[in-house]
């Protein structure tokens, strides 16, 4: 099989799309282009359409705060490392979900959530704008939850560090195994 030498605009921006975790610019990420990448990145598939998702954004002017709040869900011997920790990125984007009990229903929201991220990771690429998504064990933390006002029957999904970046501090990436390797044809 051969590979196909000019690639859509889609396919090269799904393989140069990174996960960044440091490196960020000091800029701040303004809450429109958040609102506007969203407004985009919600159009995932998702079943039945009930949209199952909700944000928290944590921008720069509110950042420090924020992250002296959130300290709180840390032993103390841990808090300064978790400081410099949510320092870096110019600011988060909290993705919350329906909890729901019956595991299909939670399948499929969750797939949809992970889409709309996905969704919001590319488009915010095409901007230079790095995100890289976290599921860290302070998501799962009751503290955590109250201080984001998560209410019953929803869970974290995941935080969204995100900052503008300089494409000198682009990290490479493994190859991906060929598809053809992990195929299996019924027959």
């Amino acid at each position: 099989m051969s590979s196909v030498v000019n690639k859509s605009q889609l396919a090269k921006l799904i393989r140069e799309r990174r996960s960044l975790k440091k490196n960020y610019k000091p800029d701040p990420v303004p809450k429109e282009l958040v609102f506007e990448l969203l407004n985009d990145a919600v159009w995932a598939p998702n079943h039945g359409n009930r949209e199952p998702w909700r944000f928290v954004f944590i921008p720069a002017e509110t950042k420090e705060a924020f992250i002296e709040q959130l300290l709180t869900v840390f032993p103390k011997d841990q808090q300064e490392n978790r400081r410099q920790y949510f320092r870096q990125p110019a600011a988060i984007l909290v993705v919350i979900m329906p909890n729901d009990p019956r595991q299909k229903q939670w399948e499929e929201n969750f797939g949809a959530v992970s889409s709309m991220i996905q969704n919001f990771q590319l488009l915010a690429w095409e901007r230079q704008l790095g995100v890289v998504w976290k599921t860290n064990p302070h998501i799962y933390e009751p503290k955590t939850r109250e201080i984001l006002g998560v209410e019953a029957g929803e869970k974290i999904a995941g935080f969204l560090h995100m900052g503008f970046f300089d494409s000198d501090h682009i990290p490479k990436t493994k190859e991906r195994t060929p598809v053809e390797e992990k195929m299996t044809i019924y027959e």
